[in-house]
């Protein structure tokens, strides 16, 4: 791992506050000197948590302690879940990819599904076209595992801001020709050649970000203040999240830098013809997305999702039904 030119001007961490709309006070963030791996540069963003519960898992983690099931309903757009558990709480974030069913699915809000909580419909697009059936020993019913997440502002934005099945399924299309070009495979699977889950399982694929994760894994050791993270991509800024706590951050980790390491691949390594990124970009970057108009969208009977867009920049705003904001997705969108 490198740090970027100049890093010791910017080794002080910057303190930024950015106005909450709806009546909420003002929220420090403070984000970190840049760490930088080939094309990939992390900022981790520090500040307070919002809430002390410590019983929520990741749909990851819930999948594999099988306390959530994933119910097909045969509605490319929709989705029921189901948290069986007595105790957890389970983190649902935009972007996961649930596998199985009759066609994969991304799921297209973030939301907290309560233990005991019965069947809840949540939305989503479908991220492998064609197929509408049993795919081998897979349950046609029920989605088996959520390892991967989308892999693109570009999809972000189709899930999340366009909402069209089209337009997600194109950018599958772009996602898997970027990655197989700059792979060297071609990593459409014969089991399902339009599946975006299948193309990521590809193994050339797995190992060269498994570079990028290994370099910069270890960045959030002993930091128990930090909420969230910024990335940029060949120099430009590309997205960032923002959580409720450390300990669901914490848990998220792993995948989403995973995810942010898929994209830089995807992208490739144009060199460093543009300038370096830094806290102060960040800054302009996550406050351009407050400024633009608050849009409200109910979610399900326990959540929202507010909207705001501004100078070329969303923000995706999960609230529960106490107004807490679980989530934070900013997408640069041009």
């Amino acid at each position: 791992m490198k740090y970027l030119s100049r890093s010791s001007i910017y080794a002080a961490i910057l303190i930024i506050a950015i106005a909450v709309v709806g009546g909420h006070a003002q929220e420090a963030y403070r984000i970190s000197a840049p760490y930088a791996y080939k094309n990939l540069t992390i900022f981790l963003i520090h500040g307070k948590n919002e809430t002390s519960k410590t019983n929520i898992v990741t749909l990851q983690e819930a999948m594999k302690m099988q306390i959530l099931r994933v119910y097909e309903t045969s509605d490319v757009n929709e989705l029921q879940v189901e948290n069986i558990s007595k105790q957890f709480d389970v983190f649902i974030q935009s972007g996961d990819i649930v596998k199985g069913g009759k066609q994969d699915r991304v799921l297209a809000i973030s939301i907290i599904i309560p233990a005991r909580s019965g069947r809840v419909s949540i939305e989503a697009y479908c991220v492998e076209s064609g197929r509408w059936e049993k795919r081998k020993n897979e349950d046609a019913r029920q989605f088996s595992s959520s390892e991967e997440r989308i892999v693109s502002k570009d999809l972000k934005v189709a899930a999340n801001g366009a909402r069209s099945q089209q337009e997600v399924w194109s950018k599958v299309a772009e996602a898997q020709k970027k990655l197989s070009s700059n792979v060297g495979v071609d990593v459409t699977a014969n089991a399902s050649g339009t599946s975006l889950q299948l193309a990521l399982e590809n193994g050339k694929v797995a190992a060269s970000a498994d570079e990028y994760v290994k370099k910069l894994s270890n960045l959030t050791a002993g930091k128990t203040d930090v909420i969230g993270y910024a990335f940029a991509i060949n120099g430009e800024i590309n997205s960032a999240d923002i959580y409720v706590s450390n300990d669901l951050f914490k848990k998220l980790w792993p995948r989403m830098l995973k995810a942010a390491a898929v994209e830089a691949l995807a992208e490739g390594d144009r060199g460093g013809n543009k300038a370096s990124p830094n806290p102060a970009s960040v800054e302009a970057f996550l406050t351009d997305a407050e400024k633009g108009k608050a849009k409200e969208r109910p979610t399900s009977e326990r959540s929202k999702v507010v909207t705001r867009e501004s100078n070329g920049t969303a923000v995706f705003e999960a609230r529960d039904k106490s107004d807490l904001v679980v989530h934070r997705n900013y997408v640069k969108v041009n």
